[in-house]
């Protein structure tokens, strides 16, 4: 029997009986902790626990499982509610109360509910991994898809089981491989750490649509693609992430609270089951799961937080289905590896973040993709993670090292977001390096002069970057007309598309083709303008307040395609009045 030999917080060293495994999990002390293998020097193991170690004592036993920290995947995974290494937080109410007392083991499925299963093997067929056998109606949004777990390389299907109700943990078949009988049930187990394998990953050239204007015409994200969300504290990460998590066009959505604050995670635990999907018309909830690790949990969970959500992610992804990741925060995490950095008494780097920071957030955005699955199906898995860099200072490592890995910078301004902009991604600092691949896509599905509207647009906005500079010294007042028009249109353009509200019923999503009847206006009306300046008509006549008040309140406008062509006319009697007011009238 194992001894625990030192405690130093979530940190336990045991006497090494020679057989143990490098991230095997183990049960620590009497109360059976729950606690994984991170190091193993000569006949010491190091264990990092997972739960509060106050009142442990040397010399109590630990007890080895033989098996990896791992996470149950099948029927009853989505709408449920987990802490960091997947324990279902109302089994655990059930079973400890409202205080959550130590050493409670739940399952992380419920294994008395009886689900209705369709079989669509026959026995004798060949199978392998990630052939689907059976198939539950899990939600009204997803049809839960019992898979071949994925190392079973080929086998015969024998004792198959007629279609009916069964639980999680009934067999429904046996399949006869070269080394022995698998039994195939409801649900399979996988090890958090390890990537569920693929037959191939796919270029990403779909984007996710999110349904807000910054994102999709200036920032857009690919379907298995990856993004950051960084921001200081009040910019708006979380109901950044919110509105993503409600309105993007994925099937399944993951949320991780990894660290946040308790009342910010009550806020989501108790809006999100009252959320209506916008798509069904059915709850949110149907295609959520909800994985809360707040800032008061054992740090260590926290740290496992982030592998229990990609690895539940990656389950869906093999069934074919479209999967977000939200992670808030990845900050939180690194903050939780740094301290068990500190507790091993390694040597600290950057801000005292250990050595293999770097590597640890690569191997997890790394997990994102669009894939071709082993059973045939594509599916994907985006990752949307949100970083909280102190003071708001995106020169820290851990903002560092995730632009690295990333392909989409959506960084929040704190100025914009005290000023009421909502959401507060910056223009000028964010990037997409998906535009170029999702262009065709966007050419094909929405109009072909999607592009040029883009980049029209964002030139404006980042000549209006440049012209501020003089303003903040010199005043508008000393601008030439041109420049004074673009300041004007770059106005309209932050105001009436990158400001978007959330809270209303109308501009809270807003579909591809309205953003882009929005963008191409706006822009029209700005090259329309550049032609009336040459006859030397002043600004504030081209574009008077009541027309640019317009422009800007359009995307809240309940009847929006006759109020678009109510402006598109008004727009056109107005440039040709000019016309006949000012004929000849040139610079």
């Amino acid at each position: 029997m194992m001894r625990i030999l030192e405690i130093n917080g979530p940190v336990v060293k045991v006497d090494n009986t020679g057989d143990l495994s490098m991230h095997e999990m183990v049960y620590v002390g009497k109360l059976g902790l729950i606690g994984e293998i991170i190091a193993l020097r000569g006949k010491i193991a190091i264990v990092q626990v997972y739960e509060e170690t106050s009142m442990l004592e040397p010399g109590e036993p630990v007890e080895r499982t033989g098996k990896m920290l791992s996470v149950v995947l099948g029927p009853g995974l989505l709408g449920n509610i987990y802490d960091g290494i997947q324990r279902p937080l109302r089994t655990l109410l059930e079973k400890a109360g409202p205080f959550m007392k130590r050493g409670v083991r739940a399952f992380g499925l419920d294994t008395d509910k009886f689900w209705s299963v369709s079989v669509l093997k026959r026995e004798g067929e060949r199978v392998r991994g990630g052939d689907v056998i059976a198939e539950v109606q899990e939600t009204n949004s997803i049809r839960h898809r019992i898979m071949v777990p994925p190392h079973i390389k080929e086998g015969t299907l024998v004792n198959v089981r007629q279609s009916g109700d069964y639980r999680v943990t009934d067999t429904i078949a046996v399949v006869k491989t070269e080394d022995g009988m698998e039994e195939i049930k409801l649900y399979q187990e996988w090890p958090v750490r390890v990537p569920r394998p693929v037959k191939r990953f796919l270029e990403p050239t779909v984007p996710l649509i999110t349904g807000q204007r910054v994102i999709d015409i200036f920032f857009p994200i690919s379907k298995g693609g990856t993004a950051a969300i960084p921001g200081g504290f009040g910019t708006g990460k979380t109901i950044t992430q919110h509105q993503l998590a409600k309105w993007a066009d994925t099937d399944v959505v993951v949320y991780i609270g990894c660290g946040e604050r308790g009342n910010e995670m009550t806020e989501v635990l108790e809006e999100f089951p009252q959320l209506q999907d916008p798509r069904t018309g059915k709850p949110l909830m149907d295609r959520t799961i909800l994985i809360a690790n707040t800032s008061n949990m054992p740090v260590s969970a926290r740290e496992a937080s982030i592998y229990t959500g990609i690895t539940i992610a990656e389950y869906f992804r093999d069934m074919g289905y479209n999967v977000a990741l939200m992670a808030d925060s990845t900050s939180r995490w690194a903050e939780a590896l740094r301290e068990l950095s500190g507790r091993l008494e390694e040597m600290p780097v950057e801000e005292g973040y250990p050595s293999y920071l770097a590597t640890r957030i690569a191997q997890f955005y790394e997990r994102a993709g669009l894939c071709e699955n082993l059973n045939g199906t594509v599916g994907s898995v985006t990752i949307i993670g949100a970083v909280s860099p102190p003071g708001g200072d995106f020169s820290e490592p851990v903002t560092q090292h995730t632009k690295r890995f990333v392909r989409c910078f959506w960084a929040l301004d704190r100025n914009l977001a005290y000023s009421r902009h909502y959401p507060s991604i910056n223009w000028i600092t964010s990037y997409s390096e998906y535009v170029e691949t999702l262009e065709d896509w966007f050419k094909d599905n929405v109009d072909p002069e999607w592009p040029r509207y883009r980049e029209d647009a964002l030139r404006i906005l980042i000549e209006d970057d440049r012209l501020q500079q003089i303003i903040k010294i010199m005043g508008e007042d000393v601008l030439p007309d041109d420049q004074k028009l673009t300041v004007l249109v770059a106005r309209i353009i932050k105001t009436g598309i990158l400001q978007q509200n959330a809270f209303s019923k109308v501009d809270s999503f807003c579909p591809l083709e309205k953003q882009f009847k929005i963008l191409k206006l706006i822009v029209d009306t700005y090259y329309n303008a550049r032609k009336m300046l040459e006859k030397a008509i002043p600004v504030g006549k081209i574009l008077p307040p009541e027309i640019v008040s317009k422009l800007s309140t359009l995307k809240e406008s309940d009847h929006f395609d006759e109020e678009l062509a109510e402006i598109e006319k008004t727009l056109t009697d107005h440039f040709e009045e000019l016309e006949k007011l000012y004929p000849n009238k040139a610079r």
